[in-house]
């Protein structure tokens, strides 16, 4: 290895720690015996690249470097606390395959980050604190990071995710996968929180754009990873459909002045055919498995909207077909919501919009601002003005995301007008 600039090795050390913070934080743990010494040392392996990689080069293989460097940081974390015989893990050798190059322990590094997402979303913990942890230990973000994300103080982050550790730790959750017979009971909350990375990203709760992308992308890269892991699931399969067929459309989703454009009237030559390629194979897999599941059904409508040429050409009736099927799977207000919707397409909008009337009593969707602006949008295309107007001005109270505000106060407008 040659010398490096200070701004190469800065550069490698960033992209290293976007691909591979997973991978070497979840080998360490093995060695570590717990989370919080395991992110010390991975932080340390890291600071000490900055450093060690101007001088000695960059490593050939960076993520092979780190995990040599973050397990002998935990072996030595716990030699100085004189606790190391009865902490470590009797998994594996911790002092084997410590030699950097093609013999390093790589090959359990996917069963690694496999054990870590189960770990971070045990049923045990509640699902806000999965989603944390996920951000937090699979995803590499910063506790400011996540606390953005779930519009929370950092020190109230902080302070859940402690929690959520020290209950690992306390109800002594295992590091490990489940056996074959309780993994199907545990990979749908596996799959629900990757799903939930992504949908916060995709249409931001709050703030001044439309999307999180930086979550959007972590979703993403998660749902590709459990592709990796589980190769064989049709359920991680019709997860991955689904965020590249929903994920195809994301240039499309504003303008040049970056408002919000509706499916609708969206320029459907900014679509990521590639994606929606790579997509429709992936849900074709997924929808060989009897019954599909909620992510393959939810997959397969947006498989409808990506092939349809024009928003006059979507198939609505097949639409209702597949909502159908996806209440029988995973009946909620929300799926209720998305079928009247398609109804009011496929049949007509005075029947959607009495379907959207009667979900006006879930206490789920009291403050579900989508709710508000389906009925307005429905009631504008009845010429319903007056009702409508009231609609949109519901939907616009409760809308905290700016750029769908402004949208709505764009219509909103058009009606007063």
């Amino acid at each position: 290895m040659s010398p490096a600039a200070g701004s190469e090795v800065a550069a490698a050390v960033a992209d290293a720690h976007r691909r591979e913070w997973a991978f070497v934080l979840a080998a360490t743990v093995r060695v570590a015996g717990d989370i919080d010494t395991a992110e010390e040392a991975v932080q340390d392996a890291y600071a000490s690249a900055l450093s060690t990689w101007g001088t000695r080069g960059i490593p050939q293989n960076p993520g092979a470097w780190l995990t040599v460097t973050a397990r002998r940081r935990a072996l030595d974390i716990h030699r100085r606390a004189a606790t190391a015989q009865r902490a470590l893990p009797k998994l594996l050798d911790p002092e084997a395959n410590l030699a950097d190059g093609p013999g390093h322990d790589t090959e359990d590094i996917s069963d690694d980050r496999l054990r870590l997402i189960f770990t971070c979303c045990h049923p045990a913990l509640a699902l806000d604190a999965q989603v944390a942890l996920t951000l937090r230990l699979l995803c590499g973000l910063s506790t400011a990071d996540v606390a953005r994300a779930f519009l929370l103080p950092e020190a109230t982050m902080a302070a859940r995710i402690t929690r959520a550790k020290k209950k690992i730790a306390a109800a002594n959750i295992p590091y490990r996968v489940p056996a074959a017979s309780g993994l199907r009971e545990r990979i749908d909350g596996v799959l629900t929180v990757v799903y939930l990375v992504y949908t916060t990203g995709h249409t931001a709760p709050s703030g001044a754009n439309l999307m999180r992308r930086d979550l959007a992308e972590r979703g993403h890269e998660l749902a590709r990873m459990l592709r990796v892991l589980l190769p064989g699931d049709r359920d991680v399969a019709g997860l991955l459909a689904l965020v590249l067929l929903t994920d195809a459309r994301r240039d499309a989703r504003v303008d040049d002045q970056r408002e919000l454009v509706l499916m609708e009237n969206q320029d459907r030559t900014k679509w990521d055919r590639s994606a929606i390629d790579e997509g429709a194979a992936l849900l074709r897999e997924a929808l060989k498995q009897r019954p599909p599941s909620r992510f393959a059904l939810m997959a397969a409508v947006a498989a409808v909207h990506d092939e349809s040429e024009s928003w006059s050409d979507t198939d609505w009736q097949e639409i209702l077909g597949l909502y159908d099927l996806l209440l029988e799977t995973w009946p909620s207000p929300v799926v209720q919501l998305n079928r009247a919707i398609a109804l009011g397409f496929a049949v007509g909008y005075a029947e959607g919009l009495a379907e959207l009337d009667a979900l006006g009593a879930e206490p789920q969707l009291a403050r579900y601002p989508y709710l508000a602006a389906a009925r307005a949008d429905f009631l504008t295309r009845l010429g319903r003005l007056d009702e409508a107007r009231v609609a949109f001005e519901e939907a616009l109270i409760l809308t905290d995301n700016e750029s769908e505000r402004r949208y709505l106060r764009i219509r909103l407008s058009e009606l007063t007008g």
